[in-house]
């Protein structure tokens, strides 16, 4: 793998699934993990297989199907735990086990009642275990972001002494600031013996906002895996969303890191988990909302209109998105009411559109949004109609 290439591992059919209301059925996860798997996802976390009869079926289903990608399960630090991942990850041509145990003082202290020590052995033994099954091996420090560095190290070198491939470094939740949660990458990046052996991994909740912030804080400073959901779905404010980070890796080259995610199929991948989950997609939400390539200030469609550039920082074609949207309101000015009547078979002069418009206002402040059908009405209604449909 080059250095400068980020790995995409996609947990929106395990971490993503634990939304409140959105379970999905095994040939629902087939065909999102089939989707994953041509979108260009390196790893595809396709479950907790210990959690139940149905979450094991649809592990050992996606191992079947699965081309391209990883196929990861996910355990706690318990043996059964990892054989019955193993069992569930038979048919994967590339299968991982995601093993861990939390490492903060709050998670030691008032979830395992144990003590430093022990949790270091814990960790070394689910590793060691894992490693009896498959060669790849990712470990997670739980609550890593509220875990002091200096012992967290320690317990990522002993993941490493038994075999780790991949440390996970989860902001479980969600507490760190960009810089704190880079630096704390760059510490282990630093200060772990054995570090080249493993890829340091990115796992960050989005509790304040700081989800994406924080996985791109990441990576520049040494992480080389991003774990992430579509349309950054996940427990309580969610998960890293994965087409943000993608496209801000894409949107600025001069960071030399890049994934292997076919962006074309951003949109229509964050269409399918939505509808299959049954779960609503902010309107604004970047990069797959409604409204990320929509104007309707008039100062903007005047911009865009002129040079898409001025006001998009992204080709919507990057992102599987046909063409921005002009929107009609009160709050659009002559530009956009001009282009949209274009569109509809109206090419209107400038003294015509002046008349137009004003018959537009009155209609405008009326409705919430103007559409085609209501353009036809205007021009239809204006004292100008005669000109425009004899020109």
């Amino acid at each position: 793998m080059s250095n400068n290439n980020i790995q995409i591992f996609d947990t929106t059919l395990r971490d993503g699934e634990q939304v409140p209301g959105c379970k999905l059925n095994s040939e629902q996860k087939v065909v999102i993990a089939e989707q994953l798997d041509q979108l260009g996802v390196d790893v595809i976390e396709a479950g907790f297989p210990v959690s139940s009869p149905g979450d094991f079926k649809s592990v050992e289903a996606i191992s079947k199907i699965v081309k391209n990608a990883t196929v990861c399960g996910l355990t706690r630090a318990v043996e059964n735990d990892i054989k019955v991942a193993a069992e569930s990850l038979k048919y994967a041509k590339k299968p991982r086990i995601h093993t861990g145990i939390g490492t903060s003082d709050s998670h030691i202290l008032h979830k395992f009642k144990s003590n430093r020590e022990a949790i270091v052995e814990r960790a070394f033994e689910a590793v060691k275990y894992a490693k009896s099954f498959v060669e790849d091996v990712e470990f997670y420090a739980e609550d890593a972001g509220r875990t002091d560095n200096e012992y967290l190290a320690r317990v990522c070198e002993a993941a490493i002494r038994a075999g780790a491939t991949v440390l996970n470094i989860p902001d479980t939740t969600g507490y760190c600031l960009p810089s704190e949660y880079g630096a704390k990458i760059k510490y282990l990046k630093e200060n772990v013996k054995g570090i080249e052996k493993a890829i340091l991994s990115c796992h960050c909740h989005n509790d304040l906002g700081l989800a994406t912030a924080n996985s791109i804080e990441g990576v520049i400073n040494g992480a080389r895996q991003i774990e992430c959901t579509i349309n950054g779905i996940g427990e309580r404010a969610g998960n890293t969303a994965l087409e943000e980070v993608v496209m801000v890796l894409k949107q600025h080259p001069y960071l030399n890191l890049d994934t292997n995610i076919n962006t074309s199929m951003l949109f229509g991948m964050s269409q399918l988990v939505s509808d299959s989950m049954g779960i609503y997609t902010q309107p604004n939400k970047a990069i797959v909302g409604a409204n990320a390539f929509a104007h309707s200030s008039g100062i903007h469609q005047d911009g865009v209109i002129k040079n898409r550039a001025t006001y998009e920082i992204i080709d919507p074609r990057d992102v599987g998105v046909t063409e921005s949207a002009i929107v009609l309101t009160a709050r659009s000015g002559r530009a956009a009411l001009a282009y949209r009547a274009k569109n509809v078979g109206y090419e209107l002069t400038k003294l015509q559109l002046d008349d137009v418009y004003a018959n537009f206002l009155s209609f405008a402040d009326r409705k919430k949004e103007i559409n085609d059908n209501d353009i036809h009405q205007i021009i239809e209604t204006s004292n100008v109609y005669q000109q425009i449909i004899s020109a």
